[in-house]
């Protein structure tokens, strides 16, 4: 691979930092990095391949550089304003944040599931929403070959998917202290409600999801619901994914699907209580699929848990996996 010049924007957040540990991990390319954050965090140092960065303010002059690829984990806002001013100067933008995801004009990537919908890229790329991301990588496999007629998704997502104060509050109500980010205690407790509530009842996590799957598999025909849940696990989501196909299958060419997708990861022997574990995920870039039954209350139905960590597959792996992409096709 050629090297390129990188950007990471919120290189001090989780994510921005998972964004270089992965870089280094992958021996991604780079030629020169440069590293943004907020005002409270310019100056600071951090260290990349042995070498010490210094952490830039963000403003709008940050892109007049040399920039090939910037990867954004700074929020929705931030993206909003500073995306389209680096798009401008002929930075490719590879965005983690819900900004730009249901644009029907920036394409919405999974790298094992679409990867040529990077080429249609006009200077901003899209990052999947954390829980929509590990759901699809197995589902499109099975779509390929059964056809998805519905989706029934119940997750179970960890704290830090509301980042360093989502951790705080888990901790700190696990000592008997007051929640400052929840609307009600999230130790030893589950509670139904991962971002706003919208008009329909739905929260916005949940329309994230159903949204997203749609336009990712290209496929708006698709009948979808979700229910998406906090529970007091610190790192990676799991979920209960519910599929019901037009096509008739057996259970044993799922298995068979399943363990030969790239960045699928079969863990299923109930004799031996071995099934995905959100502990075992953490840290691990691939999705881990088990608990792989038939729905007997439908004709071609499916039950499969589903785990990864939502903070590398699920936003900083999927984001330099993307950016592997547009140096792989010469798109920087």
């Amino acid at each position: 691979m050629k090297k390129v010049n990188v950007a990471v924007v919120g290189a001090t957040g989780m994510v921005g930092r998972t964004f270089l540990k992965v870089l280094e991990e992958r021996d991604f390319p780079i030629e020169n990095l440069y590293l943004m954050a907020s005002k409270r965090s310019a100056g600071n140092t951090v260290n990349f391949r042995g070498k010490d960065y210094i952490i830039e303010e963000l403003n709008e002059n940050s892109f007049d550089k040399d920039i090939d690829i910037a990867l954004f984990s700074a929020g929705g806002d931030l993206s909003k304003k500073y995306a389209p001013i680096a798009k401008e100067k002929g930075v490719v933008v590879v965005d983690n944040s819900s900004a730009w995801r249901m644009d029907k004009d920036i394409p919405l990537v999974v790298p094992e599931v679409n990867p040529e919908d990077v080429k249609k890229h006009n200077g901003i790329i899209a990052n999947p929403n954390c829980s929509t991301i590990q759901a699809v990588v197995p589902l499109k496999a099975l779509h390929d070959k059964f056809k998805i007629k519905r989706i029934v998704y119940s997750t179970y997502q960890a704290v830090s998917g509301s980042g360093v104060k989502g951790i705080t509050d888990l901790e700190e109500g696990l000592k008997g202290n007051e929640n400052k980010l929840y609307p009600h205690p999230i130790a030893y407790n589950a509670l139904p409600h991962i971002d706003v509530f919208m008009d329909n009842g739905y929260t916005k996590e949940e329309m994230k999801m159903i949204d997203e799957t749609k336009k990712i598999l290209n496929d708006y025909d698709l009948k979808i619901t979700a229910t998406t849940v906090r529970v007091p696990v610190l790192y990676s989501h799991s979920e209960s994914v519910n599929v019901e196909f037009e096509k008739e299958f057996e259970v044993e060419e799922v298995f068979n699907i399943l363990e030969n997708t790239e960045g699928v990861v079969v863990v299923d022997n109930p004799k031996e209580n071995k099934y995905p574990l959100a502990l075992d995920a953490e840290g691990k870039n691939e999705v881990f699929v088990g608990r792989i039954r038939r729905d007997f209350s439908v004709d071609n139905g499916i039950n499969m848990w589903v785990v990864a960590d939502n903070i590398r597959k699920g936003a900083a792996t999927n984001t330099v996996q993307i950016a592997e992409l547009l140096v792989k096709y010469n798109l920087v």
